[in-house]
């Protein structure tokens, strides 16, 4: 997942039902883990997988005001072919109790491997969020998002006016204790040794119950040939479906052995379910990992750790 940037607040206006709902509990809470982004489960919209991405601390960029901000994400990596883009028109709202509305902006983004993500929209100020009792109820406010319309590059593919469907519903309850924390250190001595078209995994380790794994593509995947692509990968064993996922803060680094500290890189708060594997296809350059007066290579001895808790899950349970 690539970063995305970042647009004015716009007026916001009355929208259409969304295709997805994502409900946060315990919206104090999500602050308090001072997450940058929380990224909802997949869920499904004319053959391709969408997710939603909510930033409850996103700074305007015109006056520097803390906003919640919405953004839309596609898993490219199970939607499209190399070289093929998908562009789509759709709807970012956020619920209003008190006239029973979904309110928010038109927004559009062209979706391809590089650039998955869509810029972010402010929704509203996040102070006047939490004084608000017609967003903010009992510690929880709804997002949506409807895709109105989408055109793909592919050949085989023309324009597509999306049917409408009944929404689907995600949860997302953020624990204020009792967090689950991991650590895993992966040390490699054969890294040159490696089979350079398949993607490795580390030994199985466990996590709060859960089988866990760190994955590599060596010399990057079919996304990113020129960068070592890493992900945290969950177990097929313990597949959750999204009703049932975990929400989890990740962190991904690869050590420089000379100096002792770590390149990382982190997600914010992901949904672990469905897809089951989180991390990035351009983690880090494969000049800068094989240049020779640097340490994060040395002879065939390379080291990479997952750091991540776990904060909460997509159910009450």
């Amino acid at each position: 997942m690539g970063n995305s940037g970042s647009r004015a607040p716009a007026l916001l206006g009355k929208t259409h039902v969304p295709d997805f709902e994502l409900k946060i509990h315990d919206f104090s809470a999500l602050l308090e883990t001072k997450a940058t982004s929380a990224l909802s489960g997949a869920f499904h919209c004319s053959g391709y997988q969408w997710i939603l991405e909510v930033s409850p601390m996103h700074k305007d960029p015109v006056g520097g005001t803390p906003y919640v901000a919405l953004g839309l994400v596609m898993q490219t990596r199970k939607c499209l072919e190399q070289g093929h883009t998908v562009h789509a028109v759709f709807e970012l709202s956020i619920y209003n109790h008190s006239n029973g509305m979904y309110c928010g902006c038109e927004a559009s983004h062209r979706f391809d491997f590089k650039n998955c993500c869509s810029d972010k929209h402010c929704m509203i100020p996040l102070q006047e969020l939490l004084k608000s009792s017609a967003f903010l109820v009992e510690d929880s406010c709804v997002f949506g998002v409807e895709i109105l319309k989408i055109d793909v590059s592919s050949p085989e593919k023309k324009a597509d006016v999306v049917q409408k469907k009944a929404p689907t519903v995600q949860h997302l309850f953020v624990q204020k204790k009792g967090f689950i924390k991991g650590t895993y250190t992966w040390a490699m001595n054969n890294f040159l040794e490696l089979d350079l078209k398949h993607y490795v995994r580390s030994p199985t380790f466990e996590v709060g119950g859960h089988k866990w794994r760190v994955c590599m593509y060596p010399h990057g995947d079919r996304y990113s040939a020129d960068c070592l692509s890493l992900n945290l990968y969950l177990h097929a064993s313990d597949d959750l479906p999204p009703e049932s996922g975990m929400v989890v803060d990740m962190t991904l680094s690869i050590l420089d052995q000379k100096s002792g500290k770590y390149f990382s890189r982190s997600s914010g708060l992901v949904v672990f379910a469905g897809g089951n594997i989180w991390g990035w296809s351009d983690f880090f350059p494969l000049k800068k990992l094989k240049d020779l007066w640097g340490g994060y290579l040395i002879e065939s001895h390379c080291i990479v750790k997952a750091d991540f808790t776990i904060v909460g899950s997509s159910n009450d349970g």
